[in-house]
């Protein structure tokens, strides 16, 4: 693995890890910005981020990090209906600007794509070379 995907895999983990602890620091943060369609808000807030905490360690877990990262992919495109729910009802979110509301969905794409880049092959030959 070359050292610039090390690097990020390690942001990565870190990220995942951090934003999973954050469910159990500030539920009500996260209890706030769940769509009123969604029951057991604050039950889903301490799973979701058990599930961030998890998969944050498991990728940094070689034999377990390219299903960890398809399981953060899926697990994003999940959330992809609570961004939706923000932006279509940003009276409900006025701590949070509408701007806010908006970049969190290409957000959403980025994070994808972080993590897709965790499901592919390292391209380096093995050369002997670290």
């Amino acid at each position: 693995m070359s050292v610039v995907k090390r690097i990020f895999l390690g942001l990565f983990v870190a990220f995942y890890i951090f934003a999973g602890v954050r469910h159990f620091v500030d539920p009500d943060f996260y209890i706030r910005i769940m769509p009123p369609y969604l029951p057991l808000h604050r039950e889903l807030v301490y799973l979701s981020g058990v599930i961030e905490i998890a998969l944050g360690v498991l990728a940094a877990v070689p034999r377990t990090r390219k299903l960890a990262a398809w399981a953060v992919i899926a697990m994003l495109l999940a959330f992809m209906p609570v961004h939706i729910h923000m932006v279509a009802h940003p009276e409900q979110y006025p701590e949070v600007p509408v701007v806010g509301l908006w970049i969190r969905i290409p957000l959403q794409g980025v994070l994808i794509l972080w993590a897709w880049w965790f499901t592919r092959p390292d391209t380096r030959r093995a050369t002997g070379a670290s």
